[in-house]
């Protein structure tokens, strides 16, 4: 009987230990070292410094689409590669909350350069439009010329309106 209730501590005890005890609560995007067009999420504590306490397996939402990303040594590796340029939402939900990022991935030849962007930028450029088209009526088809021209950069680089709507929320969420 004590032999079954060691067996049993110790299957319950390495059990445990291998359970995530870390949350990824800010990660950074980089180009992956290999240079084979995918994407790299890095664990980062809130200075943006690398964490590389972060193993396992991660659930990760990416422009709608739920991934399990392995994280080792704090760095997980999108699967997806980029074919061109586009826009990536990243969203990760654990305990303390839901933590995403919106980036625009530049690709000119094999390098992809990933820009962070800030979700209220989204929220702020047709809000200052719509304020011009206000207050210089003359400027209405130039603004609106303009606002078309940004709601068709934003749909054919992979930003679509769902999308669009939940970063900007989000980024508001986090304000607040």
């Amino acid at each position: 009987m004590k032999k079954g209730l060691i067996l049993l501590f110790l299957c319950l005890t390495g059990f445990f230990a291998f359970a995530q005890t870390a949350a990824i609560n800010n990660f950074i995007v980089k180009e992956n070292l290999l240079k084979n067009n995918k994407l790299a999420i890095i664990a980062a504590d809130s200075l943006d410094n690398p964490n590389e306490n972060i193993n396992g397996i991660y659930t990760f939402s990416v422009s709608g689409f739920t991934q399990s990303l392995k994280f080792n040594d704090g760095i997980a590796v999108l699967p997806l590669p980029i074919e061109r340029s586009t826009f990536v939402y990243l969203k990760h939900q654990n305990d303390s909350g839901t933590h995403s990022k919106l980036i625009y991935v530049y690709k000119k030849d094999t390098d992809l350069t990933p820009y962070s962007i800030n979700s209220l930028w989204l929220f702020i450029i047709p809000i200052i439009l719509v304020i011009l088209a206000f207050a210089f009526r003359k400027l209405i088809i130039f603004i609106v010329v303009v606002f078309l021209v940004f709601v068709y950069f934003n749909h054919s680089n992979g930003l679509n309106i769902s999308t669009f709507f939940e970063s900007i929320f989000d980024g508001l969420k986090n304000l607040f």
